[in-house]
């Protein structure tokens, strides 16, 4: 499986602007043939009351990346991908710095895609992974 056409970074992390992704810091910063990777910062947009990076913006961090890679396996003039389902491990608690994503194609069809989307921190220890279910749906008119 590989995406449909070279993937334009520039362009997904234009295509975020104004958005939730923006606001948490979230950018796209590589990609290959079939994965693709972001990071986010675990700053006060990001952090829970204790001072720990928020599950909830890690699985925001999961779900972009996922929902990225899914769009860039169909044909976006016919249709769009769209969340099913989302779940995630925490496995590590993370104070401070960078966390990086990378969403990995486990299944690629013509109606769902199944993205796994591992998150690490600066020293490439796991801090939570995900799973990412996708409904392939016709793209608004």
């Amino acid at each position: 499986m590989a995406f449909r056409n070279p993937v334009d970074i520039d362009a997904l992390n234009a295509r975020a602007r104004g958005s939730m992704v923006e606001t948490l810091g979230i950018v796209v910063t590589e990609a290959g043939d079939d994965w693709l990777r972001g990071t986010m910062p675990v700053d006060a947009r990001t952090r829970q009351p204790y001072g720990l990076l928020h599950g909830g913006a890690s699985v925001a961090l999961a779900e972009t990346l996922g929902s990225m890679a899914g769009g860039l396996c169909v044909d976006m003039t016919r249709e769009a991908v769209v969340g099913l389902e989302i779940n995630a491990n925490h496995l590590r608690a993370v104070r401070e710095g960078t966390v990086t994503g990378t969403a990995r194609a486990l299944h690629v069809g013509r109606s769902t895609h199944v993205w796994e989307i591992r998150i690490e921190n600066e020293a490439g220890k796991p801090v939570c992974v995900s799973r990412i279910t996708l409904a392939v749906i016709p793209a608004a008119a």
